[in-house]
């Protein structure tokens, strides 16, 4: 194993900010240079957390130039393409959202949306403007009351739009809307499609990786651009969509991230004095907090996916079986779901470099420790693990995965992914996400050095 070097806390903030300027793009913050140049929606979240910690105005503007691309129907899509013409694929032409009626003028965007990580974002940028006071406050909670409409659109989208049946799990028709985009959790879904006839592409991802293995093969690509092609046919209308394309899956960690940002978007509306707001998004935070917890399957303790066509349960042993320690809820089942996260199949595994959860188990027959979600370790996930941990009072939970994670990042490359064996880091480096993560680590690392 490669030792990880000794620096100061200060080195480790001084390269994560030099990681966000660099991929500053003025309003937005492309995910990574050169590979991802444009602005992905729950990255954005991510990065907001991390801004918030050395420049809220900044953090501010993150979020707004976001929610700026919110289509009418209310979804923000997942990808807002920015001038930075790299030839990323696929790109807005190839998207073909220009026909749907919900894209707002002047905007080019994906038409699929990720998960709800915003209004986590937003409380962090509100505290770190009242801690700061002053100018960083007024323009915190300036955003606050100007932008609250757009995300209460966003949350009432997902909660009809994408939960039509009110079982409390989100409806994705893309693994690519989970963030998790060729995690095995999607192997039999994506298994029973036949694309039919997709136009030549020439990938950019694979020119990007030391080994193309690392990324979703080609079969697969095609696969992925199939789905784009079937909502573009039909405009990404929201009722047509359902109807014709060939992956719908209730994603539960989707949705525990539904259930969490609720429960915060609930409070800031309380804060606004916006009380029926708050007791509609607490009721959504109830209902998705106990959709997640209705899919654990009581032989592994995981939480699991739904194939809506198939009708059948997904229960591939990969980190999305946490997500009740995301939406948060009953004290027992979080209880036996630390445990199992500590445990020898997940951070216990004695081969790892540092104790973090890999996207898939070791123990797993789909675990692939280079290969995107298929294994490696991805540090924004332990930060999310980390403020759910903290939210519920798992104070040494929370310890150890902060301990650990700045442990991984201290070599300075703020990898996309990790190998969880080596710790050597995989896909795009200097990630604005990673970076941020690391901000917002030792931002919390200070907090409880000054007793706070």
């Amino acid at each position: 194993m490669n030792p990880t070097r000794s620096l100061s806390s200060e080195e480790l903030r001084s390269a994560a900010i030099d990681v966000l300027k660099i991929n500053d793009l003025g309003t937005m913050t492309s995910a990574a240079p050169n590979l991802y140049p444009h602005m992905w929606s729950w990255d954005a979240a991510f990065v907001a957390i991390g801004l918030a910690r050395t420049n809220v105005p900044r953090a501010v503007t993150e979020l707004r130039s976001l929610l700026g691309a919110q289509w009418s129907t209310g979804m923000i899509p997942h990808i807002v393409f920015s001038d930075n013409d790299t030839g990323y694929f696929p790109g807005f032409d190839r998207w073909g959202t220009a026909d749907a009626a919900a894209l707002p003028a002047g905007i080019r965007s994906s038409g699929i949306c990720q998960p709800p990580v915003h209004a986590i974002a937003l409380r962090h940028i509100v505290d770190r403007g009242r801690e700061n006071g002053g100018a960083d406050q007024e323009a915190a909670e300036e955003f606050l009351a100007e932008s609250f409409d757009g995300w209460l659109a966003w949350h009432r989208w997902l909660a009809t739009v994408r939960d039509p049946d009110g079982v409390g799990l989100v409806e994705i028709h893309h693994g690519w809307e989970s963030g998790f985009d060729n995690s095995p959790r999607w192997d039999g879904p994506y298994s029973r499609i036949a694309p039919g006839a997709v136009p030549a592409y020439t990938r950019r991802d694979v020119l990007h990786v030391a080994d193309a293995s690392e990324r979703p093969d080609d079969a697969e690509y095609t696969k992925y651009l199939w789905l784009v092609q079937q909502m573009a046919e039909v405009k990404f209308d929201d009722a047509a969509v359902q109807d014709v394309v060939d992956f719908r899956v209730r994603d539960v960690f989707f949705s525990a991230i539904m259930a969490a940002s609720s429960e915060v978007l609930a409070g800031l509306a309380m804060e606004l004095g916006r009380e029926q707001d708050a007791l509609e998004l607490q009721g959504m935070a109830a209902r998705f907090r106990a959709g997640v917890a209705s899919t654990v399957d009581p032989e592994t303790g995981l939480a699991r996916d739904y194939d809506v066509l198939a009708k059948e349960w997904i229960g591939t042993e990969t980190v999305s079986g946490f997500a009740p320690l995301v939406a948060g809820g009953d004290p027992a089942l979080l209880a036996a779901q630390r445990d199992l996260l500590r445990g020898p199949r997940w951070m216990g595994f004695p081969e790892l470099r540092f104790p973090l959860p890999p996207s898939t188990s070791p123990t797993s027959d789909a675990f692939r420790p280079r290969t995107y979600w298929r294994g490696p370790v991805w540090p924004f996930l332990n930060l999310l693990l980390g403020w759910a941990s903290a939210r519920d009072g798992a104070t040494g939970l929370f310890a150890e995965l902060r301990s650990a994670s700045l442990q991984q990042l201290s070599d300075l490359q703020f990898g996309e992914y990790y190998e969880p064996f080596t710790g050597e880091p995989l896909g795009s480096l200097a990630q604005a996400w990673t970076a941020a993560a690391a901000l917002e680590w030792m931002g919390t690392a200070r907090e409880d050095a000054s007793g706070k």
